[in-house]
């Protein structure tokens, strides 16, 4: 590994003290009001923390953004404030890239492309896309991740730490410690592109057939731990069809749901960063067609009693069987669970759940705008937990919950109108944990990913 890519201590003791200095100011003030019985004004506070989250960039920026999906992650002050962060980051200037550049692909590395552009097409918190061409005239997308990004995932991950152990001793309702896990296991996974391009490997392998979902193919000789380019694939950004007719949003929203679930229900797998930049749509015969899926990073794979107990969950309220209902949440992994706190997850449980037990035509949550999806309910059983509590979050559970109000935001943005219970009964039909178990060996066999993974 190039010495710029080491997570090297000195990286690291730098991002420290930069965000140490934002955030441990805002906690601070937190602990102090706290200590001297002073009522802290959260949404001042919530703003300057947003404020100093945003100045940094990076991995920090990126692990606020995705707090902000997480229904009770945080407060609602807090959710309030972090959604407003933009997910551009500045670009590496072309100087810096061409450094980059060589550094994955060596000193020649602009011979192994007919065209590179020198200005970015995208750019994010972990890195950024260039549009190039092959030396055989096929259109790719460079994503070049940049310098020193190891050690600043793993500063920010400590200042993150923090937050959530501030955040348990103010206000222990919902136990965070498994959140900060697998928000840790996902950031570094999202640094590793050969990992990345067996994600892709794994869903090309599933939507092989030329359908309504588009899968771009790795160009190995092109990329390494730091650097992938795929396909690039052509389309308009989602949000361009929101007005489109009833008949081409219900089209878009029915190959999203596809997108989500059928992985899910063959192998355990989800797409887990429902971010909207992380889809396109393209055409055929000038009218809409399809979603391309174009950001693999944080795919996860879940263990196959896991997706058991989400259809045994689904089976349990639908017949009102509370006994299969409660044997779910424990194979998701609450432990300690009175009957309290079952009505109260019950409560959350319901409302996800509920457009896929309604056998009709509908939208997925009437008069909801798309950032409010899930807000309410959220609350309602944050403040019951108050007093029936706590209760330790599983860390299987948060891009889970984080992924299903992403995709019901997209619906929601579509402005959908379908049976959701039918899509989901289609999506499981013939389901059984035995047979996802060996239909996930067998993808991840072929994809290169080690099985039972994190």
């Amino acid at each position: 590994m190039p010495d710029l890519e080491k997570n090297r201590f000195s990286a690291r003791a730098k991002r420290y003290a930069r965000v140490g200095a934002n955030v441990g100011g805002v906690a601070a003030r937190m602990a102090g009001a706290r200590f001297l019985g002073i009522d802290l004004d959260r949404a001042k506070n919530a703003a300057e923390l947003a404020a100093a989250l945003g100045g940094l960039k990076g991995p920090i920026m990126k692990v606020a953004q995705l707090l902000a999906t997480i229904p009770e992650a945080l407060p609602v002050e807090y959710i309030t404030e972090l959604t407003k962060l933009q997910s551009q980051a500045p670009p590496m200037g072309w100087a810096f890239v061409k450094r980059r550049m060589q550094a994955e692909l060596g000193a020649d590395w602009q011979n192994k492309f007919a065209s590179f552009e020198h200005h970015p097409a995208a750019a994010a918190s972990l890195g950024q896309v260039h549009r190039a061409h092959s030396l055989d005239g096929a259109e790719l997308a460079c994503k070049l991740q940049y310098a020193d990004m190891q050690s600043a995932v793993e500063a920010d991950l400590k200042q993150l730490g923090l937050l959530f152990a501030i955040r348990r001793r103010f206000d222990p309702a919902i136990d965070t410690s498994e959140m900060i896990k697998e928000i840790g296991a996902r950031m570094r996974e999202e640094l590793d592109y050969r990992r990345e391009a067996k994600h892709v490997a794994l869903y090309r392998d599933m939507f092989a057939a030329p359908d309504s979902i588009r899968v771009p193919g790795v160009w190995p000789e092109l990329s390494t731990g730091r650097l992938l380019t795929l396909d690039w694939l052509e389309g308009s950004h989602l949000l361009e069809h929101k007005d489109d007719t009833l008949a081409t949003r219900n089209r878009l929203a029915t190959a999203m749901f596809t997108a989500w679930w059928l992985p899910f229900s063959r192998i355990g797998g989800i797409h887990g960063d429902p971010h909207l930049g992380n889809y396109s749509i393209f055409t055929q015969k000038g009218r809409p067609a399809g979603i391309n899926l174009l950001d693999y990073g944080c795919i996860r794979i879940f263990p196959p009693k896991f997706v058991g107990g989400v259809v045994d969950l689904y089976n349990g309220l639908r017949k009102g069987d509370d006994a299969l209902v409660v044997h779910a949440y424990e194979t998701w992994g609450f432990k300690g669970l009175s009957r309290g706190l079952i009505d109260i997850l019950n409560v959350w449980a319901r409302f996800i759940y509920g457009p896929l037990m309604d056998d009709r035509v509908r939208s997925i949550a009437d008069g909801v705008k798309p950032g409010e999806y899930g807000r309410r309910q959220a609350f309602e059983v944050h403040r019951a937990l108050r007093q029936k509590g706590p209760v330790t979050v599983p860390r299987e559970f948060v891009l889970m919950d984080r992924a299903a109000i992403g995709l019901g935001g997209v619906f929601l943005h579509l402005r959908a109108e379908l049976n959701f219970h039918r899509l989901f009964e289609q999506a499981m039909e013939n389901f059984s944990v035995k047979g996802v178990a060996e239909r996930q060996a067998a993808a991840l066999r072929r994809a290169g990913l080690a099985a039972g993974s994190d």
